[in-house]
């Protein structure tokens, strides 16, 4: 790095607000001064390191002031407004006004946008009773994320008519952003504090907001004229393409991603080819070459060429819609640009490390951006890699091998932070982007380009070429199934350490170093043309082979390089093999809101999901207006998301305890995603479409499928056993799985022991099956013991009471957990799975009186977020998401 201060400085930075965004207080100071020594130490040795180490460190230290002086300016001033604690504001009624400074989205019943609140109005000594019409108007700036229910498709149309810069008056409630409840989950307010915003602002129907034009030109007007651009644009689109092309083109556009179809998406991003749908560097150097190629053709001049295209690219990224990426690569082509202007242009890295520099100067929270992480640093890697990687393929054609080597360079560089962040990596990734990205940089884009001009021109003609562009999306969109088909292909990785990654790049970056240069070493040195021709050698007159032989192999450095060749394999497998729990049983009660989700992991490494959350909808048909174009369900934005984060290649067994939505639903989610080996069920329909679907597909993808009753064992590993409770044991043969809309009383409920731990899983059984389950057992465990000989061989025998946790049926309803079935089990510890504030006031007062009368410990998916209980021999330890344990 000797040579290049502009580079020290950059990493150094990054690594300083990197440090400054992990740690705090004393712990950041003390990891200051042990970063202070380590850089310290080869200034020392050599001399000559003195400056680059001297820039780094002045770079790590300035590079955390900022970024602690950024985040401590980061912070609410609402409750200092209102004079309140920001603890008892959650739910609190309030009057704002202010101005919209966000596009407005509107999905379905529900319109999103962030909104400058200039002033509050509350109620004037509200202690003293006076008259709500007394209010006190007061000043603030706070940006809110407000989200408007709406109650109408007339209310739908009109808050589609609302802008950017526009002014608003608001009467609603605010509430904190949710946090992440479960282990490893997404925290929302985390992510709306990197916009520094603190409240979600929620307004009741549009009649509660006024909005007006601006009255005069600010700075959000340019944003405002830049949104009703994109909006034409995005409307031109689809009137030139049909569904789905014309969401797909949309994206690939101008970066309006919420068209695109979900499914289309979601095998998108199963293949590792998001990238394609999202604005970046890509489609900014196509955008510049294009323009430079116009301006070629009308005689400008360089200079001028090079200086219009500067100009235009800022008009590039705001009508693309200003993400990390198309930033990340805006202010480089704009750098660049003027270093060739200037006749500067010599290394791509310090263009690299000066827009980085500047983006995390301009807002220090893009460095959290998975955009800009994943953009600068397949950026960085084609710089640092494709040099490496180009010998290796010196055996393929030249294009052909520089093609592959961008794409298999973008591929191993992307990787880490592909299953950090996503938890999944395609096999046949490479493939994919090795054909698609061509194919659609250098055709789909122009001809979507050119079908957009010429409809703006003659709609006619924009259509015709849009339709070409159409037979090529077919083309992509069949090849993106096709190889979706294969989900064998599909591997997932549990979210690796800092320390993996880093260790990932260096190996990588040593094997190829290793690689290139034994091979630049190792090979014939020939004069131009073929190796078979014949030339004539200095001296000799006669004709020979080239001048220059090849020189024995290096055993030393090919030791080497199958040595590092070893350490990167063992460093893939280990980040990829199951996580140990060294003998130990996991339970994991996640928070699904109010549903039941249980995942347990048994200590030979079996992997049983109980239930899968779900999303009950009860909207009517003659609300299909009110249709999200990606509704949040549970299934697919919770409990796979955290399946995959944890590194579950796959599940052994998955207990659907009965076709409720709430427990079912999330299921459907789960077979699409994750490889399933067994699916169990209380062998009855629920009569919902839903559910059908989910035994359809598990039938499609020949998961074999069990009907459990009362009675039946389940031996997972040496250590894990299942005893079925219920359903009962119908006598009567059928030839159709029936139908059973009363679908608790008939829920799967399991006693698992595992390392001598015992727990008790009911679904959402009523007490008429408890009572069932307690008579019959008992029946025929006092008839086992008499020796009757009414006693049936094989017949059901009621495991001994005393459990040591179990998971509360139905969420904590009163329709569940009688005296008798609690006293029967005596169980030292309950699980109530049930949703923050739901509607249904679970859990029941009376169960939670019940569950203490038998001095059990108590524990609350709604108050803790995340259960987890560690099962050693002889020993439970419990782990909770939040700290909120009553």
């Amino acid at each position: 790095m000797r040579g290049r201060p502009l580079i020290v400085w950059t990493i150094a930075w990054m690594v300083g607000s990197s440090m400054a965004y992990e740690y705090s207080g004393l712990r950041l100071l003390m990891i200051w001064s042990g970063m202070t020594l380590l850089l310290a130490i080869p200034a020392l040795v050599h001399r000559n390191l003195l400056r680059s180490m001297l820039i780094a460190w002045v770079a790590l230290t300035l590079s955390g002031i900022y970024w602690e002086w950024s985040d401590a300016r980061n912070v609410t001033v609402l409750p200092e407004a209102v004079a309140m604690d920001i603890a008892d504001m959650g739910g609190m009624l309030l009057q704002a006004e202010g101005v919209i400074v966000s596009s407005v989205e509107v999905d379905g019943d529900r319109a999103d946008l962030q909104v400058e609140l200039k002033k509050v109005m509350i109620q004037k000594n509200a202690d003293t009773g006076d008259s709500p019409s007394s209010m006190k108007s007061l000043p603030l700036l706070e940006r809110v994320m407000v989200q408007v229910k709406l109650q109408s498709k007339d209310q739908q149309r009109l808050a589609e008519s609302w802008q950017r810069g526009d002014r608003i008056k608001l009467n609603g409630s605010v509430e904190v952003p949710s946090i992440a409840r479960n282990f490893g989950g997404f925290d929302y307010a985390a992510y709306l504090r990197t916009q520094h915003i603190h409240w979600l602002y929620k307004v009741k129907g549009i009649q509660n907001v006024q909005a007006s034009p601006p009255s005069h030109w600010s700075t959000l007007t340019i944003f405002r004229w830049n949104d009703r651009i994109r909006s034409g644009l995005g409307s031109k689109i689809a009137e030139i393409f049909q569904e789905p092309h014309a969401g797909y083109m949309k994206g690939l556009l101008i970066g309006m991603q919420d068209d695109i179809d979900p499914e289309t998406y979601t095998q998108f991003s199963q293949l590792g080819l998001t990238h394609i749908l999202a604005i970046s560097g890509m489609h900014v150097a196509v955008y510049v070459a294009s323009l430079l190629f116009l301006l070629s053709l009308f005689k400008v001049s360089k200079e001028r060429s090079l200086l219009i295209v500067m100009i235009m690219i800022p008009v590039y990224v705001l009508i693309s819609g200003v993400s990390p990426s198309v930033v990340r690569a805006g202010i480089m082509g704009m750098i660049g640009l003027f270093a060739a202007r200037k006749g500067w242009l010599k290394d791509g890295m310090n263009i690299l490390a000066a827009a980085a520099l500047l983006m995390m100067l301009w807002n220090p929270y893009y460095m959290l951006s998975v955009s800009f992480q994943l953009s600068f640093l397949v950026t960085a890697g084609l710089m640092l890699y494709v040099p490496l990687v180009t010998p290796l393929l010196r055996f393929l054609p030249k294009r052909f091998a520089a093609a592959a080597g961008v794409t298999l360079v973008a591929q191993v560089v992307s990787f880490p932070l592909t299953i950090y962040y996503f938890n999944q990596f395609s096999l046949l990734s490479f493939a994919a982007n090795f054909v698609l990205v061509p194919l659609i940089t250098f055709l789909t884009l122009p001809l979507g380009a050119a079908a957009l001009l010429l409809g703006w021109i003659w709609l006619p003609a924009g259509r015709s070429v849009g339709w070409i562009a159409e037979i090529l999306n077919d083309g992509t969109f069949w090849l993106v199934r096709w190889m979706n088909g294969y989900p064998q292909f599909v591997t997932i990785w549990r979210s690796p350490s800092i320390i993996w990654i880093l260790t990932y790049f260096a190996v990588l970056y040593l094997l190829l170093y290793v690689a290139s240069r034994y091979l630049i070493g190792h090979k014939s040195r020939l004069p131009a043309g073929d190796a078979n021709d014949t030339v004539e050698l200095e001296g000799v007159g006669s004709p020979g082979r080239a001048a220059y032989s090849p020189s024995p192999p290096n055993y030393k450095i090919a030791s080497l390089m199958a040595t590092i060749m070893l350490v990167f394999i063992f460093l893939i497998y280990w980040e990829y093999r199951p996580s140990s729990l060294h003998g130990a049983g996991l339970v994991q009660f996640l928070d699904v809101g109010q549903g039941d989700s249980i995942l347990i992991t048994t200590p030979g490494g079996r992997n049983i999901l109980v239930d899968g959350g779900g999303t009950v909808n009860f909207r009517k048909l003659q609300d299909t207006w009110k249709e999200r174009k990606n509704p949040f369900e549970v299934g697919a934005k919770v409990v796979v998301p955290l399946l995959k984060q944890r590194g579950i290649h796959h599940l052994d067994a998955v207990i659907i305890t009965h076709g409720d939505q709430d427990h079912a639903g999330g299921i459907q989610a789960v077979l699409d995603q994750i490889p399933v080996k067994a699916l169990l069920f209380n062998g009855t329909l629920a009569g919902t479409s839903s559910f059908d679907k989910l035994m359809d597909t598990a039938l499609h993808r020949k998961i074999p499928v069990y009907a459990v009753h009362q009675g039946m064992q389940l031996k997972m590993d040496d250590h894990t056993d299942l005893s079925f409770l219920s359903p009962l044991l119908e006598e009567m043969e059928q030839d159709e799985v029936p139908v059973e809309k009363n679908q608790n009383h008939i829920s799967v409920a399991f006693l698992l022991t595992m390392n001598d731990g015992r727990f008790l899983f009911t679904g959402d059984m009523d007490k008429a099956a408890e009572e069932d389950i307690l008579s019959i057992g008992l029946k025929n465990a006092q008839a086992a013991l008499t020796s009757q000989p009414s006693m049936p061989a094989g017949a059901f025998s009621m495991p001994e009471g005393s459990v040591d946790v179990i998971k509360i049926a139905h969420h904590g309803s009163k329709s569940s957990s009688s005296e008798d079935w609690l006293h029967y089990w005596r169980p030292k510890a309950a699980v109530i799975s049930a949703g923050v504030n739901n509607l249904y006031g679970h859990p029941h007062a009376d169960v939670v009186e019940r569950i203490a009368a038998e001095k059990a410990q108590l524990f609350r998916t709604d108050l803790s977020g995340e259960v987890q209980m560690i099962v050693q021999r002889g020993n439970i330890q419990t782990r909770f998401k939040l700290d909120l344990i009553h």
